[in-house]
């Protein structure tokens, strides 16, 4: 071979590593978010005050149900509740003082300690969609949800660079057994992804079959010393509390797990239709929730939820992305931290039936409200439509690329030498440009987040290429996503003992669909 050749090769042999090299499946996972720039408040000392107040008046007037509950009465009737039938009021205070000994903030482990999610803080965590019965994507339409599309989720979760959570039920497949769903779900989220995870709420049986799997997956003397889920124990707003939701509380709590207690308030249906009145009866179940985890176990992690819709008087359907929903959302949060907790709230809400500029609107007003308001933990944060009734997946790698800028929100201005660039402008001058000087080539590669979805092409291009309008080039996008998937690996034996467990308890009963 020639010397001429031999440079060809080398130089061809060059393009092809470097073609490889950008072709190459790279699975990028964000650490959590640290907020750099400062909570927005709506309410000021005093009205807080009176929220407060209004809130513990709420407790000791009228009380709060917890029903079918026997349990739960004898120890609130312990601790110094007065109870009267399933009604309990607290005396002004109890509820604050036994919220205190819950944690401020709290680390939830991973299978990949790289994983693992500070709770708390100055934090924001990033966790999907939770909960519709239906799925959506271009090809297949409306349609009710399988355990395959559950597995695809989690997939594209793991895929996902800025989701820090794996989530729970981000979509309920009702091809599973009611009575079984919840065994295959959590394995998805165990096998299948190693960023933390939700345990089941729907019966307390349930709950402790997802302690005892995380005890498969994590070793049971590591649960016994950490929080391995965070789960969703919502409360039956106006001041209810139900055996199921306080059932799963109680065994996650005893055994040192996570939950967020959070009221389902729809403003006008299920709190009163102003700010201040929802944000009384929010604090007010808040501080009965709290303070009834630490009653089963001082100390156990707890995280103060608040998910607020407003309601169309005209249709009664919930409403997404409003600035009634953003004051109530915006309160919340300065309650949570006067009360020291973690504060779940927000989502990419949206109420609209497809992934399109209703959808992107509301969906922007939700996340941008959640990051201002200082949430520590989001659910819903990606795939949510038609009101949560449908989980889509081109809506969840849309919603999931613009976390990314909540990314860079939060970092704030730098303001250190490199941030100040007064280099480049001394070496630039008037009438350059900064495309080629030496700040622009040592920062450009992290100066400005970069979509994986949206199109920035000239028209020209953009036509040529189909001229695809966001959902066509999300659906894209999931494809790729679910091709370059790859599972974290997973001990052999670990898999094995989760398998046999699911398939005893399995066994342990007939199947129920209803």
């Amino acid at each position: 071979m020639t010397e001429a050749g031999i440079q060809r090769r080398a130089r061809g042999g060059g393009g092809a590593a470097r073609r490889a090299e950008r072709s190459a499946v790279r699975v990028e996972a964000a650490r959590f978010i640290t907020r750099n720039i400062p909570d927005f408040e709506v309410l000021d000392d005093e009205a807080l005050q009176i929220i407060e107040h209004n809130a513990e008046t709420v407790l000791q007037e009228i009380g709060v149900n917890f029903v079918d509950n026997p349990a739960a009465l004898d120890r609130w009737r312990a601790a110094g509740a007065d109870v009267q039938g399933e009604r309990v009021r607290l005396p002004r205070g109890l509820a604050r003082q036994l919220c205190a000994t819950a944690p401020s903030r709290f680390t939830q482990h991973a299978r990949n300690p790289d994983r693992n999610v500070e709770i708390g803080g100055r934090n924001l965590v990033l966790a999907p969609v939770y909960g519709p019965p239906f799925v959506r994507d271009l090809e297949a339409g409306r349609r009710y949800a399988t355990i395959e599309d559950f597995r695809n989720f989690v997939r594209l979760g793991q895929m996902s660079k800025w989701m820090h959570h794996s989530g729970g039920t981000v979509c309920e497949p009702t091809d599973v057994p009611v009575n079984k769903r919840h065994l295959d779900m959590l394995k998805a989220h165990m096998e299948l992804s190693d960023k933390p995870f939700m345990g089941s709420v729907t019966e307390p049986v349930r709950a402790e079959a997802s302690v005892r799997m995380a005890e498969i997956l994590f070793g049971a003397d590591f649960v016994a010393q950490n929080s391995v889920m965070t789960s969703l124990i919502n409360i039956n707003s106006p001041l209810t509390f139900d055996a199921t939701m306080m059932g799963a509380l109680e065994v996650y709590a005893a055994a040192g797990q996570a939950c967020i207690v959070s009221p389902f308030i729809v403003g006008g249906a299920m709190a009163p239709v102003t700010v201040a009145g929802t944000l009384t009866q929010v604090l007010a179940e808040v501080l009965a929730g709290v303070a009834y985890s630490q009653l089963i176990r001082p100390g156990a992690p707890v995280i103060m939820g608040a998910f607020v819709t407003s309601i169309d008087m005209n249709s009664g359907a919930p409403t997404f992305g409003t600035p009634e929903a953003a004051h109530i959302t915006y309160g919340a949060g300065q309650l949570a931290r006067r009360l020291g907790l973690p504060y779940r709230s927000g989502g990419a809400f949206c109420g609209s039936k497809l992934p399109d500029a209703q959808a992107a609107y509301e969906t922007a007003n939700s996340l941008n409200m959640a990051l201002l308001s200082g949430v520590n933990f989001m659910l819903h944060a990606a795939g949510w439509l038609e009101g949560g009734l449908v989980a889509s997946f081109e809506k969840y790698v849309l919603d999931a690329d613009q976390l990314g800028t909540l990314h860079h929100l939060a970092q704030g201005v730098a303001i250190d030498t490199n941030g100040q660039a007064m280099d480049a402008i001394r070496e630039v001058g008037p009438g350059g440009h900064y495309l080629g000087c030496d700040h622009t080539q040592a920062n450009f590669k992290s100066a400005f987040w970069r979509s994986e979805v949206l199109d920035y092409k000239p028209f020209e291009t953009w036509a040529e290429e189909g001229a695809r309008d966001s959902a066509q080039l999300a659906a894209a996008r999931v494809q790729k996503l679910l091709r370059d998937y790859q599972a974290p690996p997973l001990d052999p034996a670990i898999a094995e003992a989760l398998d046999a467990y699911i398939a005893r308890r399995k066994a342990a009963e007939p199947d129920a669909f209803g």
